[in-house]
């Protein structure tokens, strides 16, 4: 149980660190003004880490 804790704190890091690399690609790419950039990147971890969670929810208890 706690190996897959470890190991869904790794892929979700994982996951969260190349969204965010790929969302700063899309800012850059779509000039999205600076002020608006933050919004964007919030909006974006909030729903990722809501599916992360909802995975490892089901993982777990499944």
């Amino acid at each position: 149980m706690i190996s897959i804790f470890i190991l869904s704190i790794f892929y979700a890091s994982f996951i969260l660190y190349f969204i965010n690399k790929f969302t700063d690609s899309l800012c850059t790419q779509k000039d999205i003004p600076e002020e608006r950039q933050p919004g964007v990147f919030q909006t974006i971890n909030i729903l990722i880490t809501i599916l992360l969670v909802s995975s490892y929810v089901k993982i777990v208890f499944t």
